[in-house]
Order: C-alpha cells, then structure tokens, then sequence
C-alpha cells in the first residue's frame, strides 16, 4: 500500500533498488545530491544534474522535463553517503514562472523497478520559492528511510546547494543553467495558447483585424501544446492503441487509450470512418481530430499522433527496462547461492531468467509493433491530406500551389521520428505567428554526418532558403516579408531563388554598410511598434506603414558583424517576435563562441535546427531524444522554384 506523506513524515523503504517519479505541470529541472553523515555535500562530484546525470548509483535527467525518471541503487553509493536529497528547480532565464506558487504543485513517488509505489508526496504551500529538496532518503542505523522535505528556497539552485554546504553552489548552479538552457533551445514545444485579448494586441500592433477564432479555449493545453498535464498517478505513460487492455511485465492491465485525443472545442462532426471488420481496428481517417476546421482537425491529429508515438514508445522502453532489471535480480539471487553457482540447478535457473526476459521483451515489442502499425496506417491517411503549410515538399498540392487567402494556424518545420521506427516520420508543426526565431546550425556540434564544413554550410543555407520560402508561400501576398543579410557573399548561389523570383523586396545585404542598414530599420521598427502598442495608439501608426510579418535571415554569422550588430540581433531576438519581427540564424554556434558569453541569451532563444538528420531535439514531456529531418525539396526537384515563382508573381500583382 503506498504510503501518501506530509511533510517532515518519513517511511521505510523495503529495497535499495528504486525510481524517484517526478510529474509537474510543466518542464522543471531534476537534480540530486549526496550529502555525508553531517548532512553536508563534499563537492560537485556529489551532485547529479542535467550537466552531469550519473554519479555512482544515481542517474537524473539530463533536461528540464515535465515528468522525470530518477534511477537509484542505495547500495552502489559510496560508503561515506549517509543521504540522497532530490531537488527540483525551475528552469532559470526563460519566460516561465519565477516561483512554484504559479505552478500547479509538482507530485514525487518513490517506486521500486517494478513500479509499486512506495511513497508519494506532493509539494505544496510553496510560494516564490524557486528551487525546492523535495525528498531525502536517509540512512539510519544500516536501514534507509524516506522523508517528505518540501523546504523551498527563493534563491534558486545557488541558495539551495549553499544551504547544503557546497562550497562552489554558485559556479555550479550556473553549470546546471547552462546545462538547462542548451536543452529547452532544443525543445520542441510550441507556444502556449494565446488568449483572445492577446490575439486582438497584437493584430493591433500589426495593423490588422483579425475575426479568426482561437483554436481552443484558453487555457486548454490540447490543441496549442504537446505536453499533457501531469498524470494524477505517475507511472510510464501509457501507449496508444485500440483501447483494450495489454498486459505488462508482471502481469498488470494497461489502458491503451489515448487520454487527450479530444478536445473541449466545439467541432464540426469529423468525417466518418469506414466500418472496420469483426476483430479489427477501424480503418484511420484524415482529420478525425476535434477542431473548428478541417485544418485544426489536421492539427490536432498530428501532435496526437507525436503524444501516441511518444506514450508508446516510452511504454515499450519501461517494459524493456523492468525485463532487464529483473532479469539481472534473479542472475544475481543465483549467484549470491553458492549452492546454484555450478551445476545443472545453475544452469536451469539461469535459463529461466533468460527466457522470461525474452518473453517480456517479445510481448512489449508485439505491443509496440501493433501500436506502430496502427500510427503508420494512419500517418499514410494523413501526409496526404495535409494543406501546403503542413505537407512535405514532395507532396503533389505544392505543385498545384496558389497564395493563400488567410494565414494559416501552423507551419511544417521538418520531420520527427524515433529509432524504433525509422520509417514513421511526424510533422513537424509550429504555430504561427512564429513564438521563436530559428538558429540553422551550419557547424558539426553533436552530429554525426559525415559531409565536411563546407557542405555543411551550404546545406544550413539550403534550408534556411525552404525554410524562408515555405513560410512566403503560406502568407497571404504582403503578410509576409523576407530581409536577408549576407556579409561577405557567399551565400548568392543558395539564395539565388529567392532573388530571382520576386520574393524579396530587397537584394540579400552585404558589407558592414548594408548589414547595418537593414538593422537599423528592423530595430526601429520594433522600437515603433512597441511604443504604439505600450501607449494604445496602434491606430495612430502611419498609413503606409507595412503591417504583415517580417523575417531577418543571416547567413554565415559571426562574420562581418560588430559588437552594435550582435546587440540589435540580440534585441529583434528578444523583442521582435512580439511584434512581428523574426530572426534566423544560419550558423556555426563554435564560430559564434568567440564573442563569449554576450551571445548566450540570443543562443537559448532560438530554436536549434540542423540541416541533416540529427537526434537533437527534445520534448519535455517523456524526455525523448527526436531526430529532426529537415524540410528539404527532393534531389533534383523543381518545386521549389515553382512555388516561389507563384510567390513572387502573387506579391507584383497582389493577388493569387
């Protein structure tokens, strides 16, 4: 029976081998330390964090994450650590809340490999408090114990590892900041929902009136995130199928059903889906999705479809943990028997352990391999129907394409796929107006490819022109604007599409002339808009004032650029999305290190996309480690000539 503690209540533990669950409502940071028998931290070798997640006999989360997974094995810690204390914090520098009192309270369990529950815990009565020990687990005359802590600190990290005696706390919160920080730039969460007074400021601020319906109510995660709330009983998440019950490992139900694959928006009846045959799942259908329209069902059916491969997946992966970790129990129960070391009692009872744990294995796989199969057929019903902001380029209606009438709610940015299945490739999708620039990482950090610098760099800028001509060809015709500085000239081959067919106002700018002007104006811009809308007089704006959307794109940056350069990106990356001003970045992030820290902000405010396949990105809800494909045209196709032709001939004539 689990144990539900308070604060200060303490409960014994019956094993060494356990899992700390932490469910938030949204990305915190997890963290441990080891504290000796004067409840002091030695050193930075005794602290966990994303930074460093594995110490012996401990191993944290190497991200911000809504739900977290912390593994510990009591008796492989070293024997001068009397304590375990489990931290949490919120991720610092971000938009986020400052305190734990804005957030709903974070939720703690204690559980063995097999995930009983042991204790829980949930943290409330926080306030500003921005870093919290959540629980310690202590040893008391050669047994462990847990305790409910709850002692929150409104100075951070810092405050916190201070506090626990830590000699470096400072240095070292700033490390796990760091840490953090790289890990949300590469988050894949869209924006939050913007409310309805949101929507009309910031029409406002661009001059337009917008009649559009949200896509939900406020406040409803459903449709504008794809990290689900925390669940009531943490647990691995469960897996999408047809809805009947599969067995676990040890022999308990999970509900496949998808939790959130509705929505409380009030939708048109979606279409009806074939009757499927006796004993067989029912045929997919593009757009059975909740929504106001058809492109909303769409939108709503693919991030359900990344939550059902994220669930499943991490559904198979427990269960293949749990068929290891307990397979390794009964191993290590035959070895500590002298009497079963040799001979055939050995033998049988190893054999045993070793075909249960194929037989586990086998039943997830089965489980997995019909869950994938049901996403397959339904990403086959899907890729086809999606309009041209969410298709791929080698999708036919690009080739019939014409300028949009409205904006669209979202735009494709790639492909996402795990490697359980490498052929089941997921939009994508990023809400628009853009939330967050994009950094197109021409350098080799963290990837595997083998294409040397310059291929590298050429193929940044390719994606950035798909990325720049996608988003041209979604907007209606002067909605959207496209600025591009190239400092030295290198680019002009890669940019030669967008010039050539009418698609920029203005030649790409180069030299440290053109590169200043075309700030200036941008940054201008922002400080015009801001003002209007601080001082409500959006109306007074003047008339020939350009209202739509407007895209920097700088290419082989650091180079060429100024320290007063590097401030206003730093200022249209801050400031600018908020008023239609938008940055990306195609460079090498070692060539911009040079600049040292002024540089960081701007770093952590994009978004990292890469121009090869790369398993880069991360959600915060399960912690997946996603392989991004960017959204490049096929070799040797045209289309993208041909929808940017469309593109500039709709922006000379005004009209479709």
């Amino acid at each position: 029976m689990t144990a539900e503690l308070v604060r200060g209540q303490n409960h014994p533990l019956p094993g060494t081998r356990l899992e700390v669950r932490v469910s938030a409502a949204q990305p915190v940071v997890a963290a441990a330390t080891l504290s000796d028998d004067r409840r002091k931290v030695r050193g930075t070798s005794w602290v966990a964090h994303p930074g460093a997640p594995t110490l012996p006999g401990l191993e944290v989360s190497r991200q911000a994450a809504a739900d977290h997974r912390l593994a510990i094995d009591l008796d492989a810690l070293p024997d001068d650590a009397h304590q375990v204390n489990v931290l949490l914090a919120l991720p610092a520098g971000g938009a986020g809340p400052a305190g734990f009192g804005a957030v709903a309270a974070p939720f703690v369990a204690v559980t063995g490999l097999d995930g009983a529950e042991i204790a829980s815990y949930t943290l409330t009565d926080l306030s500003v408090e921005s870093a919290v020990v959540a629980l310690e687990l202590y040893r008391r005359q050669g047994a462990w114990k847990v305790r409910a802590v709850g002692q929150g600190y409104a100075g951070g990290l810092a405050e916190m590892l201070t506090d626990q005696g830590l000699p470096q706390a400072q240095d070292l919160a700033a490390t796990i900041d760091e840490a953090v920080a790289q890990g949300l730039a590469r988050s894949i969460a869209p924006p939050p929902p913007r409310s309805a007074d949101e929507t009309r400021v910031r029409a406002a601020a661009q001059g337009r009136d917008t009649g559009r319906q949200p896509a939900a109510p406020q406040g409803d995660p459903a449709v504008a995130h794809p990290v689900p709330p925390a669940p009531a009983q943490p647990g691995p998440p469960p897996a999408p199928g047809d809805g009947t019950p599969a067995q676990t490992g040890d022999g308990g139900p999970v509900n496949y059903t998808h939790p959130r694959r509705q929505t409380s928006a009030p939708p048109p009846p979606p279409p009806a889906a074939p009757p499927a045959a006796p004993g067989q799942p029912a045929q997919p259908v593009a757009g059975d999705a909740t929504g106001w329209s058809l492109e909303e069902r769409l939108y709503n059916q693919v991030w359900g479809m990344f939550e059902d491969l994220a669930r499943t997946t991490a559904a198979y992966r427990s269960a293949v943990d749990f068929a290891d970790s307990r397979m390794e129990q009964e191993l290590d129960k035959v070895l500590s028997d002298p009497r079963s070391r040799i001979g055939g009692a050995g033998d049988a009872a190893r054999e045993t352990a070793r075909a249960k744990h194929g037989d586990l294995v086998d039943r997830a796989r089965d489980a997995l391999d019909r869950d994938l199969g049901q996403l397959a057929a339904e990403a086959d019903v899907v890729e086809p129907a999606l309009p041209p902001a969410f298709a791929d380029w080698s999708s036919p209606v690009w080739h019939a394409y014409r300028a949009p009438m409205e904006i669209p709610m979202a735009v494709r940015l790639g492909g996402l796929q795990l490697p359980e299945r490498p052929d089941l490739r997921i939009p994508m999708l990023v809400r628009l107006p853009l939330e967050r620039g994009l950094w197109i990482d021409s350098g080799r950090s963290g990837t595997d490819s083998l294409a040397d610098a310059d291929t590298l760099r050429r193929l940044a800028l390719d994606s950035a022109v798909a990325h720049a001509a996608r988003l041209l060809a979604v907007y209606p015709p002067g909605e959207f604007t496209v600025h591009v500085i190239d400092p030295a000239g290198t680019g002009a081959a890669a940019l030669a599409p967008l010039v050539t067919s009418g698609a920029l106002d203005e030649p790409p700018a180069s030299g440290a002339a053109g590169t200043a002007a075309v700030l200036t104006k941008l940054t201008q811009r922002v400080d015009l808009l801001q003002m209007a809308v601080r001082g409500g007089v959006t109306s007074s704006l003047p008339p020939d004032l350009d209202t739509g959307e407007h895209l920097l794109v700088v290419n082989d940056f650091p180079h060429g650029f100024d320290d007063r350069a590097v401030t206003q990106l730093r200022y249209l990356a801050d400031e600018g999305p908020a008023v239609g001003v938008h940055l990306m970045m195609v460079a090498d992030r070692e060539d911009a290190r040079e600049y040292g820290p002024l540089l960081d902000p701007l770093w952590r405010a994009l978004l990292r996309l890469t121009p090869v396949p790369e398993d880069h990105l991360a959600d915060p809800w399960v912690g997946h480690a996603w392989t991004y494909e960017p959204p490049l045209p096929p070799s040797g196709s045209e289309v993208l000539h041909h929808v940017l032709a469309g593109v500039g001939r709709a922006r000379r004539t005004g009209s479709r």
